[in-house]
């Protein structure tokens, strides 16, 4: 068995979503499997290097977990030939200077969404990495969620027959912050630190519209910052400037029609935080993080409107479970596995920097959308 070891350096760890997901889920899980097969008795081993700003959590995270390389230095790190990728999970606004820095040092990126604030910047990363000719990805996890597999599952199969809508709900309620500490950190609801939820969840609508239906045409969205104060970390009130919640209709090429709602300012009363209900002419399916249930033409119920009565069946048992029928892995380390096989193999890997920038293409629209009052067309992106 041949072992090759692949240095990654990764910014931002000290994050929820970067630490926990990208490195304990992903590059340390790889590790406790032994490492990515690559066949041919060859293993990647992929070894992070912590890089960030806050070295008293940087020298914590690397003691919990034995990791012998961690610095505050990006610089130094960009420039050691033995670090190979560059893994960003900063705060958006830092995004674009690191990952400029790691193209022009030769590295392969692979980053967190949004890739940029502005469409301008993440189509300027896609162009200087495609020049430079090295191997980019962005992270487009939500693909690889169970309940989004079994539903690809059944678009691939024909399930539905023509597809004519997609309505998706999205959120949870953030606590403000006085009566309780918010799941999320306050600079997600100021405008001027790269908050809002549009340029959080657009993108993600982006890529799984994209992937499962067909590519977004236009859009209509209207968006509204519901709760005007929040409490920082140190109990401190501020303004909330950035967006909270998000209402979008997208019309998708192939003529079926995508709606969407996004909300921080929601509680919840489905069974996962996020869903997506597809109706075909052949049938319908109701997908989550991770199940996914469906209703035939054949076995649709014939509901009456009757409001002198109460309703006496249960919509929910008239829906069929999908099974696994396989072992799904944690969608990030799916997706790592997938990059780190494209950087050692050259195996084809499309959810570039560009796919990215469509992401940020579609934020930056929804917003004008919103500010404009009108329905506007997504042209499609070329480099």
């Amino acid at each position: 068995m041949t072992r090759r070891t692949v240095r990654i350096a990764m910014n931002g760890v000290t994050g929820r979503m970067g630490y926990r997901q990208h490195l304990v889920r992903s590059l340390l899980a790889i590790q406790e499997q032994g490492g990515l097969d690559l066949g041919d008795g060859d293993v990647l081993w992929p070894e992070p290097v912590l890089v960030g700003r806050r070295e008293h959590a940087l020298r914590e995270i690397a003691e919990r977990h034995g990791l012998a390389h961690w610095t505050t230095d990006l610089d130094a790190v960009l420039a050691d030939d033995s670090v190979e990728i560059y893994f960003d999970a900063q705060v958006t606004s830092a995004r674009v200077a690191a990952i400029k820095q790691a193209v022009a040092a030769g590295k392969h990126i692979y980053t967190e969404k949004p890739t940029a604030t502005d469409l301008a910047g993440a189509l300027d990363l896609a162009r200087l990495a495609q020049a430079a000719g090295i191997r980019h990805g962005v992270v487009q996890d939500k693909i690889f969620l169970p309940g989004l597999l079994k539903l690809k599952r059944l678009v691939d199969g024909g399930f539905f027959g023509e597809i004519l809508s997609v309505r998706g709900e999205f959120g949870y309620w953030v606590f403000e912050g006085d009566w309780q500490e918010a799941q999320r950190p306050s600079w997600n609801y100021r405008s001027e630190d790269g908050g809002g939820i549009v340029v959080d969840m657009f993108p993600h609508w982006e890529y799984v519209l994209h992937e499962l239906f067909g590519r977004v045409t236009s859009v209509t969205a209207q968006v509204a910052t519901h709760i005007p104060e929040r409490w920082d970390e140190r109990g401190k009130p501020y303004a909330a400037t950035a967006d909270d919640s998000a209402y979008g209709i997208f019309q998708l090429a192939g003529g079926a029609v995508a709606q969407i709602n996004s909300s921080w300012a929601v509680r919840v009363m489905r069974d996962e935080l996020v869903e997506f209900q597809v109706d075909g002419t052949h049938g319908s399916a109701l997908a989550g993080l991770r199940r996914c249930r469906v209703q035939h033409r054949s076995a649709t119920p014939k509901p009456v409107w009757n409001p002198d009565l109460p309703a006496t069946e249960s919509f929910r048992d008239q829906w069929q479970e999908v099974p696994d029928n396989r072992e799904f892995e944690n969608g990030f380390k799916a997706q790592w596995e997938l990059f780190l096989r494209h950087v050692a193999l050259g195996e084809p890997y499309h959810w570039d920097l560009l796919a990215g920038a469509r992401g940020v293409q579609l934020a930056e629209l929804g917003l004008r959308s919103s500010a404009e009052g009108r329905r506007l067309d997504v042209p499609e992106l070329t480099l």
